[in-house]
């Protein structure tokens, strides 16, 4: 009588048993076929039966050394000094024919070096997941339990591998449209890829990170840095107030009509915020209509420039925090009247038994509940704000002009400067994508510290 083996567990629930083995063991204790598998991906699974997984390992490893042969050792080759032609030059061969050779394109040699560098690195992830596989079938040949069948395998992507199936395409995609740019925008900074360099660059290292930071654009970069901060710090903390004392004002028991009075406040959030933007900067114009009602108010003699080219850049700095207040502060609005309504009564009505008036109400436990809940939204608040291109570009276009800074304008932030950089005269390339690391370093350190503060972050 044969005895039957015992079910074999799956990849996705590894035992501490299996998790004690060694790779030596693997190598040294497997068959013919594991010992293999550490250079031929997939013949382990093949030998016991696993064709789909085997053979599908084993043309992926092909695919990677026919590509590498063809393609990667070239893309490599090239990604070290990207392109061996800087300049465009012109001669007369052996023959007497003359020829003229084009400059190297840096950046589509750049832009293929990048990704050679992370199908390696997706080669890598797979011969990892290769030697799992082997290692999970010595295990199972060992212990002298079932292996699971093509049929089983298959039928795991759908159940306890479906966290793998369902995030498989969704990788894919951050891989090609979220890593690759990212990877080859961070490259960029470590070259000479600006205007006088926009076909054929060269590896520079840290020249670019010094230009910023200690060079010509550092007398652009602090000023706008802190224009930056300020200018999200105001506009976070002015939204938040506004939104929430807003919300407190319908809900107190004396105002009629709620409903009408948040769909009016709600009005402006439903219009598109470019549309917003754009009729905002019509409104606030030299001869819009808001120096219009204060000339025929008799408040000023002769129309004040707000937002334009010959604005004073504070005035301009606080008229742009005020039209942002209009924008944001419905948002904080209706967050604030979720949670007032959501709020404990009996505490409330504990409080006004104790003798607290409105006022103390609001200050010991309306507002601290409202801050509570919304301090993450806040801290992403606060970052969107660092990186909120519309309000600038749309409504002032970072003017007015600066004439110490270099392409930017006294309303310009980190972001806008950046689209500068890339799009304006001078475009830096180089400058812009050391610009994007430096925004992103700022963002994920101010995120980082506020969150691990919050009483959210602690209490979750």
């Amino acid at each position: 009588m044969v005895k039957k083996r015992k079910k074999g567990n799956s990849e996705s629930n590894i035992s501490p048993v299996e998790k004690s083995i060694k790779v030596s063991e693997v190598f040294k204790k497997g068959d013919a076929m594991t010992k293999a598998s550490f250079i031929i991906l997939g013949l382990s699974a093949i030998k016991n039966k696993q064709w789909a997984k085997g053979f599908a390992y084993l043309t992926l490893e092909f695919a990677f050394i026919g590509w590498l042969i063809f393609s990667g050792i070239g893309a490599f080759t090239l990604l070290s000094d990207l392109g061996p032609n800087k300049v465009a030059h012109t001669g007369i061969d052996s023959q007497g024919i003359p020829y003229t050779v084009s400059p190297s394109n840096s950046v589509v040699i750049l832009l293929w070096g990048v990704l050679a560098c992370i199908i390696v690195l997706l080669f890598i992830v797979l011969y990892w997941q290769n030697y799992r596989t082997t290692k999970h079938l010595y295990y199972l040949n060992r212990e002298g339990k079932e292996i699971p069948t093509n049929k089983e395998e298959f039928a795991s992507l759908f159940d306890a591998n479906l966290h793998k199936t369902l995030m498989a395409i969704p990788l894919l995609f951050i891989l090609a449209f979220t890593v690759l740019p990212t990877v080859y925008m961070i490259s960029m900074a470590f070259t000479n890829y600006d205007q006088q360099h926009a076909t054929a660059f060269s590896w520079t290292g840290f020249q670019a990170f010094g230009n910023v930071l200690t060079g010509d654009l550092a007398g652009t970069f602090f000023p706008v840095l802190g224009w930056t901060l300020i200018w999200a710090v105001v506009a976070t903390v002015t939204t938040f107030l506004g939104g929430v004392l807003l919300a407190v004002l319908i809900e107190s028991s004396g105002i009629k009509a709620k409903a009408i009075w948040r769909t009016i406040f709600v009005i402006v959030f439903a219009v598109p915020q470019f549309v917003s933007l754009l009729m905002m900067a019509q409104f606030f114009d030299q001869q819009g209509v808001f120096n219009n009602i204060l000339m025929n108010l008799h408040l000023i003699s002769s129309p004040i420039n707000f937002i334009g080219a010959a604005s004073n850049a504070w005035i301009a700095r606080t008229t742009v925090i005020f039209v942002n207040m209009w924008i944001g502060i419905p948002v904080s609005m209706l967050v604030s009247t979720a949670i007032i309504q959501n709020l404990p009564q009996d505490q409330i009505e504990a409080a006004r038994i104790d003798g607290a008036n409105s006022f103390n109400i609001f200050r010991s436990i309306t507002f601290p509940q409202i801050l509570f809940v919304m301090t993450p939204a806040l801290i992403q608040q606060f970052i969107g704000n660092i990186n909120n291109f519309n309000v600038i570009y749309l409504l002032t276009n970072g003017y007015p002009m600066n004439p110490n800074y270099t392409s930017a304008g006294s309303t310009d932030l980190l972001v806008t400067w950046l689209y500068n950089l890339v799009f304006g005269q001078t475009q830096k390339y180089n400058a812009a994508a050391v610009l994007g690391i430096l925004i992103f370093v700022v963002n994920a350190s101010i995120s980082l510290l506020a969150y691990r503060r919050t009483n959210a972050f602690k209490e979750g």
